[in-house]
């Protein structure tokens, strides 16, 4: 099982940038695809964005696309989320996940989760 720890949420002002990082212990995160989620108030837990293992391909959620990017250093074990040109509807805690094997978009098919950063976009 894989460990993994968020950081650098934070309050923002709309249109600024925010990278939260994902640092994984236990095991390498080589093999493993890295997932972000993200719950805001009152709504279900929705897909952000995928990484594969090699870092070669990803997936986005279209409200994201443009503005996000996922990126990992398998060197240091972790996982990151540059986010620019945020909104305050991008407000929510993010989570990042792990699983082993190819990209998904499923919470359901990852089966290691970090305990969340919250992001706060002010108007």
């Amino acid at each position: 099982q894989v460990q993994l720890v968020e950081s650098g949420g934070g309050l923002v002002q709309a249109g600024g940038s925010l990278r939260l990082s994902c640092a994984a212990s236990g095991r390498t995160l080589i093999t493993y695809a890295m997932g972000w989620f993200r719950k805001a108030p009152g709504k279900e837990r929705e897909f952000v964005a995928a990484i594969s293992w090699t870092g070669v391909s990803t997936l986005y959620t279209d409200s994201v696309k443009g503005r996000f990017t996922i990126t990992r250093d398998n060197a240091k074990n972790t996982v990151y989320l540059q986010m620019n040109s945020l909104k305050p509807e991008d407000t929510a805690v993010y989570y990042c996940a792990a699983r082993q094997g190819g990209l998904r978009r499923s919470e359901t098919d990852f089966g290691s989760w970090g305990q969340g950063t919250r992001v706060t976009v002010s108007s």
